[in-house]
């Protein structure tokens, strides 16, 4: 018997810190076919572009995929004008986040992000032995001078999520210039854009600009929500060349299936298939953030696919009443209590049908004496 002198194997400090993420509820016990609205997954799906080119690539499953996602990165560079050296392909853009923290973050680090930001942004900070700073938020938006207020000497990385999940809200682009204007050479910002379009707001910019003038940012994008390949995994950063060449240093040799690849590169040619998803998300999101209004619950404005649906504190009426009142009727939200809103639900932005269904039960739900 070999003894090493070690007690037991324990991880590095702050990971037993993390409390894993838990994704929205995919099922209701004794509901067959339940309606999904807590994911904020695509209401029409991939484009058939993308399901052909999907069931294409069947055929090359025992090939190992393009390590450097080449045909991706050029699809990319094409549909948006940016050099494909400066962008890195990740299983989903959750990866590209992660990758930046477990290559710059230093145990004892500061990373800053909003109150109610993404939540692998903390566990991100937490895994790297960093400190996570959650910044206070303005009625749930992002304050610029409340971040720049804790940046500090040890403020390595800065994420800011634009527009932001699960508040639906967002920075003008002066406002994102301003925090970045506050920071040091030494201090990264990842620009997380994984709804930047959705966005139909003359004064936003989903990251490039800066990224392509600074050698402190980077924009990261998905592939998850509006082009529906959640079940992909394939997302994508906008990088500093020394940011890029740090990160294919680290990344998963073969990170990003064939599949993913091909079907993210034909979803991103087919531009009719978006402006439909685009038309469809802004007149339901529109008609739902009214009906639910007229209903006496506020909803906060979301330039995103999905609403922030606030419930008062009376009793019959919080947020976890209506979460059980939906749940029996086979709808099924999203609770945030996680994210530091206990008094929320999400709503995706679906198909027509559950649109109609889940402002109806509000409604009923909202009219109980």
């Amino acid at each position: 018997m070999v003894t090493t002198g070690v007690k037991h194997l324990a991880p590095k400090p702050g990971v037993l810190e993390i409390e894993p993420y838990v994704g929205g509820r995919a099922a209701l016990a004794g509901v067959a076919d339940p309606v999904k609205l807590s994911s904020n997954e695509s209401a029409l799906g991939p484009s058939p572009k993308a399901l052909a080119a999907y069931a294409a690539a069947a055929e090359n499953m025992a090939i190992y995929p393009d390590g450097s996602a080449h045909l991706l990165r050029d699809a990319i560079g094409e549909a948006y004008g940016l050099n494909p050296a400066r962008i890195v392909c990740g299983n989903g853009s959750d990866e590209i986040i992660t990758m930046l923290a477990n290559a710059y973050l230093l145990p004892g680090d500061e990373v800053l992000f909003s109150e109610h930001a993404f939540l692998v942004y903390r566990i991100a900070a937490l895994a790297n032995s960093a400190v996570p700073v959650s910044v206070p938020e303005t009625k749930r938006t992002v304050d610029v001078d409340a971040m720049l207020a804790k940046v500090g000497a040890k403020t390595k990385l800065v994420y800011l999520a634009n527009p932001n999940n699960p508040t639906g809200t967002y920075l003008p682009f002066e406002e994102v210039a301003r925090l970045h204007a506050g920071l040091r050479a030494s201090t990264l910002l990842v620009l997380d854009a994984a709804y930047a379009e959705y966005v139909r707001r003359n004064d936003y910019d989903a990251g490039i600009t800066l990224a392509q003038r600074h050698d402190n940012v980077v924009m990261t994008r998905t592939f998850s929500k509006i082009y529906g390949l959640a079940g992909l995994r394939v997302g994508w950063g906008f990088c500093p060349p020394a940011v890029a060449d740090v990160l294919n240093r680290i990344r998963g040799p073969f990170n990003v299936s064939i599949p993913a690849q091909r079907a993210a590169a034909a979803a991103l040619r087919d531009g009719d298939h978006l402006a439909r998803s685009v038309e469809h998300n802004s007149h339901w999101r529109d008609w739902l953030t009214g009906q639910i209004r007229e209903a006496g619950l506020a909803v906060d404005d979301s330039v995103c696919n999905f609403i922030l649906i606030r419930f008062p504190e009376t009793p019959g009426k919080t947020a976890k009443d209506a979460d059980r009142y939906l749940g029996e009727r086979g709808l099924i939200l999203r609770g945030v209590e996680s994210y530091g809103l206990g008094d929320c639900l999400r709503l995706t932005i679906g198909p027509e049908a559950p649109n109609r269904r889940v402002a109806a039960a509000l409604k009923d739900f909202m009219a109980q004496p």
